[in-house]
């Protein structure tokens, strides 16, 4: 009885083991790759010369290019990656602020008109709003209506 037993093959959820195994180490091994180009791309200490030597490396001999890169230059990965997600979080911060009118002030005539629509409507006394007008117009600050009805 000489026979060979093939153990992955004669047990079906063995089979289904190794086979999720290898599919999760290929896609592991593309997200590596991927990362590492976009480091390459990402690093601004490298130069062209640099960059595109150390790209060749990776894609003429991925494993070999990978491992090696991840052993010279692995350690300042992940200080370039919160670098550029701190740089895309400044980025959104100032496309909200600027959106959304942040802390620029309006203008001293938007203000005034601000002001007379709430003197018009009577939540300011007249007295309220020349206080009011003289700070505007003095550049003191917006215009919040002392004492405002609700």
């Amino acid at each position: 009885m000489s026979t060979q037993m093939y153990l992955a093959y004669d047990y079906p959820l063995l089979s289904m083991f190794w086979t999720l195994l290898w599919f999760f180490l290929w896609i592991m091994w593309f997200i590596l790759l991927f990362r590492i180009i976009g480091d390459i791309f990402r690093d601004d200490g490298l130069s062209g010369w640099g960059k595109t030597g150390w790209l060749v490396f990776v894609i003429v001999l991925p494993f070999l290019g990978v491992f090696i890169y991840l052993i010279a230059r692995g350690k300042d990965m992940g200080a370039r990656e919160v670098k550029h997600a701190r740089a895309q979080q400044q980025a959104f911060d100032d496309y909200v602020r600027q959106t959304a009118g942040g802390p620029s002030r309006s203008s001293s005539a938007d203000e005034l008109a601000k002001l007379s629509e709430i003197r018009a409507r009577g939540d300011i006394t007249d007295e309220e709003f020349r206080r009011a007008k003289e700070l505007v117009l003095a550049g003191h600050g917006p215009s919040t209506g002392s004492g405002t009805a609700t």
